[in-house]
């Protein structure tokens, strides 16, 4: 009888250090999800679109929301880059035309106001499927002898579905032919970039073709999706490609596919969509 009791407290033992390891194991996980999780690759849809306050340039003083959603929602985008946005103008309308986009698609935003125009803001925006946090509005300089528009880089924090995260922009540089205005952005754009430790997709508006300084200067600090680019403006035989999507890293990121929507009414540029695979390493 004492030799039976003997093993079968033996056995006990035996058991309970094995439940006690089985839930470390299951603790361990628990508590570090990211780590299990966040080594799995991702790849997104990464759009940029300049929708011109949602004024298709064949119909001018007609605001057309419904235009620029479909046109997003046939691109099915994890992230979008809007620039032209406006919120609460006279000339728009009473409502925030990123939030209606937005809403329209089901996904998040953050709207960045550069100026103050008719009555209401001006600006770019985010659009998201992911959840965005630290959303953020830097100003770029302009020479005020220039007496260039002011132009913002609105940035957010993106929780992606691997659970990593990314730190995405939107930004609309200036428009003057002088190109001083935008070498002073891009070289702030820069600096903001330096300090990001997060990978970082940014995408928009430069009002700068790839063969100029101010594109090249870009290149010194971001990876765009396109070398070779094709042309986004105008939307009737287009000839000049201004409106791109870039990263860094470069070593995070690949590029998949790189595509200028042929989108001709809704807006006057033409949208860019980018597939990029982010390595969860």
């Amino acid at each position: 009888m004492k030799k039976y009791s003997f093993y079968l407290l033996a056995a006990v033992a035996l058991w309970a250090v094995a439940f006690a390891n089985q839930l470390l194991a299951m603790n361990s996980v628990a508590e570090n999800p990211v780590t299990a999780v966040a080594s799995k690759s991702i790849t997104l849809r990464v759009m940029t679109y300049n929708v011109h306050h949602c004024n298709p340039p064949s119909k001018p003083d007609f605001i057309d929301i419904p235009a620029i959603v479909k046109a997003i929602q046939a691109q099915n985008p994890d992230l979008v880059a809007l620039q032209e946005i406006d919120v609460n103008t006279q000339r728009s309308g009473a409502f925030n035309q990123a939030e209606e986009i937005a809403k329209a698609l089901n996904m998040k935003f953050f709207f960045g106001k550069a100026i103050d125009h008719g009555g209401g803001d001006y600006g770019v925006a985010i659009l998201s499927k992911y959840p965005l946090t630290e959303t953020t509005v830097h100003r770029l300089p302009t020479k005020p002898e220039t007496n260039g528009e002011p132009r913002v880089l609105t940035t957010a924090k993106v929780k992606l579905p691997n659970n990593t995260t990314i730190r995405f922009g939107s930004t609309h540089l200036d428009a003057q032919s002088d190109s001083v205005n935008r070498q002073l952005q891009i070289a702030e754009i820069a600096r903001i970039a330096a300090t990001e430790k997060l990978p970082f997709i940014i995408a928009g508006d430069f009002n700068a073709s790839p063969e100029s300084g101010s594109i090249k200067a870009l290149d010194q600090h971001f990876t765009r999706t396109c070398q070779t680019c094709e042309p986004t403006i105008p939307v009737e035989n287009p000839t000049k490609a201004i409106d791109f999507i870039a990263y860094t890293p470069a070593k995070k990121f690949k590029v998949i596919k790189n595509t200028v929507v042929p989108e001709k009414y809704a807006s006057d540029h033409l949208p860019v969509v980018a597939e990029i695979k982010l390595s969860g390493k």
